[in-house]
């Protein structure tokens, strides 16, 4: 619950608030296919000194909870699904760290994002390409994570109907 909460409270009220210093311009955080150094550059400076403060006091605190609230809780909701569909001995459970291996990514992200509001105009490439490779990481394991997730859900409500037409067959 609480995951969900400071999910919100970033999609709703940080996220939107930052983007508004920036003309519309997406953050970082929000491109899941990446950036390159023109467009960091760019949002930096539509940002201006109050955006990039209201990006680095406000955004970032969140987002420097959430994703321990994100490895945490999602690695723990896929075990407990698969410990639901009798799996937890598979190669299944090794997927129970997807979402902390995306959390770790989300954190090297916001430290080069950090890094990038402080040092601005001064950004150095190699921590626009590091951070944009961050990025494109935790989003890629984020979206294989919850397709994994739906699969395992909808393997689990076809044992149940199974389980229950069984029960049904038999009574």
């Amino acid at each position: 619950m609480l995951t969900n909460i400071v999910y919100a409270i970033m999609i709703t009220v940080t996220i939107p608030k930052v983007m508004n210093f920036a003309d519309g311009m997406k953050l970082l955080d929000m491109l899941p296919t990446g950036y390159n150094e023109d467009y960091v550059n760019s949002l930096l400076n539509a940002l201006g000194s109050d955006g990039r403060n209201a990006y680095l006091f406000q955004q970032i605190p969140l987002d420097l909870i959430y994703p321990c609230l994100f490895g945490v809780t999602y690695c723990l909701v896929f075990a407990f699904i698969i410990k639901k569909i009798n799996k937890e001995d598979s190669f299944l459970f090794y997927l129970c760290f997807v979402p902390v291996f995306a959390g770790i990514f989300d954190y090297l992200e916001n430290i080069g994002i950090i890094t990038m509001l402080k040092s601005y105009p001064d950004n150095s490439t190699i921590m626009t390409q590091l951070t944009n490779i961050f990025s494109i990481l935790k989003s890629t394991l984020t979206a294989i994570y919850f397709v994994t997730l739906i699969i395992a859900l909808l393997t689990l409500l076809t044992k149940y109907i199974i389980s229950r037409n069984e029960k049904t067959t038999h009574s």
